[in-house]
């Protein structure tokens, strides 16, 4: 009836050792679901951060907090990794330059979110706006946005990346409205981006529509604008110097 998979056998030898070492009632019980208990909650957070479709599965534990160190301050981070502003329904932006770490830090808190019990969702801003736009011509777009409503952390990424966006969602703002409508101030969203608030309304093509996206989103919002080095251009790998031919 609890759905703890304990055979007789275990539960025999349990007894037993019960029995010889003199367990109370209440260590007979710890001793007997710990286990069980901690593989249902390994098995329940891999199935969340499966769910949650990580581009990848990052940790700050393996982040490089040392080579933007002053403009990345770790224990702010570690605060966001706690999940305590999905439990207080707030949103958070990340924005700055490329290659600075924006979309590894989000992942990694993500995936803490995940292991804490929250329900994750994580895609890129170009992927979302194709599935909505989908769901214009196939006429599901309400379906498609209460799934992404549903989720206690939202993250959008690579959110001004690139111009697909314009490009193939001519209803960019819209949609983005209906997002953040369906979830501001129920469910937590993040957001990563490259280019200034300020430029959202000639981004997105509806300066209106784009300006009460932003509003939903930074109402009592975490903003990190994060500086520094990009990390894949110090990671690049620099052509060696020709060899001197001899004449």
């Amino acid at each position: 009836m609890l759905r703890v998979p304990l055979t007789a056998a275990q539960l025999d030898a349990a007894l037993a050792q019960a029995a010889k070492d003199g367990w109370s009632a209440l260590e007979f019980l710890h001793r007997l679901i710990t286990d069980q208990a901690g593989q249902r909650r390994e098995r329940s957070t891999a199935r969340r951060i499966h769910e949650a479709y990580f581009a990848e599965l990052k940790t700050l534990a393996s982040f490089d907090w040392d080579f933007n160190a002053k403009a990345i301050r770790r224990v702010h981070i570690e605060e966001l990794a706690t999940g305590d502003f999905i439990r207080r329904r707030q949103n958070l932006v990340l924005a700055g330059h490329s290659g600075v770490g924006k979309s590894f830090l989000v992942q990694a808190i993500g995936q803490a979110a995940c292991v804490q019990g929250h329900r994750v969702r994580y895609i890129t801003s170009a992927a979302l706006l194709q599935n909505l736009t989908a769901g214009l011509a196939d006429r599901t777009l309400p379906e498609r946005v209460r799934y992404y409503a549903r989720f206690e952390l939202l993250i959008i990424d690579e959110f001004g990346f690139d111009r697909i966006e314009r490009s193939e969602a001519p209803h960019a703002a819209s949609l983005l409205y209906k997002i953040m409508d369906a979830r501001s101030q129920k469910v937590s969203t993040a957001l990563v981006t490259n280019i200034d608030f300020e430029a959202w309304g000639e981004y997105l093509g509806d300066p209106p529509l784009a300006m009460a996206f932003l509003d939903r989103l930074v109402d009592g919002a975490i903003i990190l604008k994060i500086t520094g080095r990009s990390y894949r251009a110090h990671r690049a790998v620099q052509p060696a110097a020709p060899a001197n031919l001899p004449e």
